[in-house]
């Protein structure tokens, strides 16, 4: 069983573990390989550091045996087209491959939109890889609909171009 808590600084080394393992499991042929290979604990540690401590967004961990194996991260939509008093932003959740399939993703993601929704936000929008089929069908199991909002964002060293396709929810 999963604790679900608030993420300190001190969580910031196993939310970069999580999340450097999901990318190189989950974008696994969707990304080159070596934006994957440069990927980097210490680095991801670091903005993780720097987003807690900045406190303008929420980071909820998942933990089993006292070790993160998830979490979400959420608040205020980033969006321009957002209104800001009324829109949420899932900006990530990840769970670790060795957790995928166990529920934590859907309990992490719950967690969020309860926080959002008591924090008086009415919708809730996330963007998402548009070829990940797997990830999509998380989120549309999970009540998220396609906006028709798209961008593009330049990913790794090599500044690599993926598409994202925006969800959102009513809260």
């Amino acid at each position: 069983m999963a604790t679900i808590r608030v993420a300190t600084q001190n969580d910031a080394p196993g939310i970069a573990e999580v999340q450097v393992a999901g990318w190189k499991a989950g974008y696994r042929g969707l990304m080159p390989d070596a934006v994957l290979a440069s990927l980097c604990v210490a680095k991801r540690e670091g903005i993780w550091r720097r987003i807690i401590a900045e406190g303008k967004f929420e980071l909820v961990i998942a933990e089993v045996n006292a070790t993160i194996v998830g979490f979400v991260n959420f608040g205020p939509s980033r969006d321009p087209d957002a209104t800001a008093a009324a829109t949420g932003e899932v900006l990530a959740i990840y769970v670790h491959p060795t957790h995928w399939h166990g529920g934590l993703g859907q309990t992490l993601l719950q967690a969020a939109l309860s926080k959002l929704k008591s924090a008086g936000f009415r919708e809730v929008t996330l963007w998402v890889l548009d070829s990940m089929a797997r990830t999509r069908g998380f989120y549309e199991r999970q009540g998220f609909v396609v906006d028709g909002a798209t961008k593009q964002e330049a990913v790794g060293e090599e500044a690599v171009t993926i598409r994202e396709i925006r969800y959102r929810q009513s809260l």
